[in-house]
């Protein structure tokens, strides 16, 4: 919700007027330039550069790796001792659920080709797979093995281990695979619970001597669809208890991490997968970078046919030498779920996933406001923004009425600034004398008690809390798909405009409510237009929350405007601005706002 209007200088003059001025153009270079960015990255995406190296190219082994795969073993049977051959006859599928997923392996590779949440819906309506399978299919299904050897990782890929179940399992349940071929020998267990957290082991050897083998998620999430959706990309560490954020733009394809990692995984913008190391010191991991063709999604819906190149990025992590042990997080960012994992060897959890952006602790403190409202208050999201939108409005409703007593005592003593003024008018503005006149004016305003910041406090407190709103709706995955009457997520833009225009509407009631005495008439029908126009090219093509949320504070605004006028203060108020509006204009009577 934004302050149309500082009442402590509503009277105050040219100064006033150009410090208003000089917010609401800020706050529009603001969002133009969040929107100018939307616009670029909407814009093909190029490729890595020939410098950087992709994930399934060759990449130099880390010193001090005991021994390397050796790629023609894994895809042949040794010419001796076949009867050491581990391997099915044929693919077979396991799927293992539990209240909050399903997931269906495959002993080719012992990959993923199913990985779906129960809890989630994709934008289509179907079950939400977080298995990306067009991506997958070029570079890797989850769970598959990352060697230093690109031989190596497809031969891994295609070989056919032998499980230890086949069909369908309930958690909680131990799922084995096993696989001998020549002098390799690789065994991969999982094991799971009730919970969004799978332990996974992995062994490699060859000729006995254990080696590097990193459990990977190579290829981005099954909710990504669009262009905009892998824009959202990045790899998320913690490092010595430090979490970090790396765009998709910053990830080097085959980057070796070293230790110590708490974390290393891979998420977009509501969804994670995180590996988390049994021993932070001994761990390491790979970054994985590649592009994808998908068609463009357009603003108003449609789909361009024109292939574009978007990244898909990617981690793979295991132990720097003998059996890989880790935990894997895959599942949603909600921050009531990543706080209650922790990483081993620490009180340090999973919560900074949700990364809130520059209004972090702003963004933070009112998305667990809103979760504790949508708890106890209101279980849904739309009222919870609803009720949240009043809280924020009977918070700052007090300061709302102290800015307006200190614009009255600025107007009792406006005819005393304007003598001031004429007294100097004849210096110009680079005079000297022009300090001295701004010396009496501020020892007027101090011997009548008047602060002339006082009327910025509503604003200094509304607009951290817009950009904060602006910035947490896109990233919370509790406010994905959450209904409220006609919108079906809170988190997109209205379909059907109805609040952008509702928005319009009340920003020229809070302009009729809220005039500006004493400002340039020009400048005053400028600011009339602007001010309503502006709002509406926000809300437009943001998050419905963030227009709820705006206009439920307009409407409580010009209720609260309202009854301030019918005070004492606010009558005397009215008619003084009347009064200055009437000298200026030289006519008779001029009626602004509503009486």
């Amino acid at each position: 919700m934004a302050e149309i209007k500082n009442p402590n200088q509503g009277g105050g003059g040219s100064q006033s007027n150009t410090t208003f001025l000089v917010m609401l153009v800020v706050m529009f270079g603001v969002f133009a330039g969040l929107q100018f960015y939307k616009s670029k990255q909407k814009q093909p995406l190029q490729p890595p550069t020939a410098q950087t190296q992709t994930a399934n190219a060759p990449v130099s082994a880390p010193t001090g790796s005991k021994a390397e795969f050796n790629a023609k073993a894994v895809q042949a049977p040794a010419a001796s001792g076949a009867s050491n051959t581990v391997s099915a006859a044929a693919e077979q599928t396991t799927t293992i659920e539990n209240e909050l997923y399903k997931i269906t392996f495959t002993n080719r590779g012992a990959e993923v080709r199913s990985w779906v949440l129960k809890k989630f819906k994709s934008r289509y309506g179907a079950p939400l797979d977080l298995v990306n399978a067009k991506a997958s299919q070029q570079f890797g299904f989850p769970m598959s093995l990352h060697t230093y050897d690109a031989g190596t990782t497809a031969g891994l890929k295609q070989a056919l281990f032998v499980p230890s179940a086949t069909g369908n399992l309930t958690a909680p349940q131990t799922l084995t695979y096993h696989y001998t071929q020549g002098n390799v020998d690789v065994t991969k267990t999982f094991s799971f619970d009730s919970t969004y957290v799978l332990k996974a082991t992995v062994s490699a050897t060859v000729n006995g001597s254990p080696v590097r083998a990193l459990l990977a998620w190579p290829a981005g999430f099954g909710d990504q669809e669009q262009v905009l959706d892998y824009n959202g990309s990045r790899i998320e560490t913690m490092k010595d208890g430090k979490a970090e954020h790396i765009e998709f733009k910053k990830v080097s394809g085959g980057e070796t991490l070293n230790a110590p990692l708490q974390y290393a995984g891979t998420s977009d913008g509501y969804f994670a997968a995180a590996f988390l190391p049994d021993d932070a010191g001994s761990a390491t991991a790979v970054t994985l970078h590649n592009t994808i063709d998908v068609n463009k999604l357009h603003r108003d819906g449609t789909v361009s046919e024109k292939a574009l190149d978007v990244p898909v990025v990617g981690i793979a992590v295991g132990n720097t030498d003998n059996t890989s042990s880790m935990r894997v997080f895959v599942g949603p960012k909600s921050v009531d779920v990543l706080k209650g994992i922790t990483v081993s060897g620490s009180s340090a959890t999973l919560e900074p996933l949700v990364d809130f952006g520059f209004w972090g602790p702003f963004a933070k403190a009112l998305f667990l406001l809103l979760n504790w409202i949508h708890d106890h208050v209101a279980s849904n999201w739309g009222w919870a923004i609803v009720v949240l939108t009043i809280v924020v409005n009977v918070v700052i409703l007090p300061f709302r009425y102290q800015t307006m007593k200190s614009g009255l005592k600025m107007q009792r003593i406006q005819p005393q600034m304007d003598a001031i003024k004429a007294k100097y008018a004849k210096y110009k503005v680079t005079d000297p004398k022009r300090a001295d006149m701004n010396s009496e004016i501020m020892a007027l305003q101090k011997e009548n008690g008047v602060n002339m910041f006082g009327g910025c406090v509503p604003t200094l407190l509304t607009f951290p809390l817009l950009f904060a709103m602006l910035g947490m709706l896109p990233k919370v995955v509790e406010l994905r798909e959450a209904h409220w009457f006609w919108l079906h997520d809170l988190t997109v833009a209205d379909p059907y405009h109805i609040l952008p225009i509702v928005m319009v509407l009340t920003q020229f009631l809070t302009q009729f409510y809220m005039p500006a005495p004493g400002m340039d008439p020009q400048q005053q029908k400028m600011m009339a237009f602007t001010m309503p126009l502006f709002s509406g090219f926000i809300t437009w093509n943001y998050s419905s929350g963030l227009a709820l949320y705006w206009c439920v504070g307009n409407i409580i605004m010009i209720l609260a405007q309202f009854a301030m006028n019918q005070t004492k203060e606010g009558r005397e108020m009215r008619e003084l601005a009347a009064k200055r509006a009437r000298r200026k204009a030289g006519q008779p009577r001029t009626i602004q706002g509503k009486r």
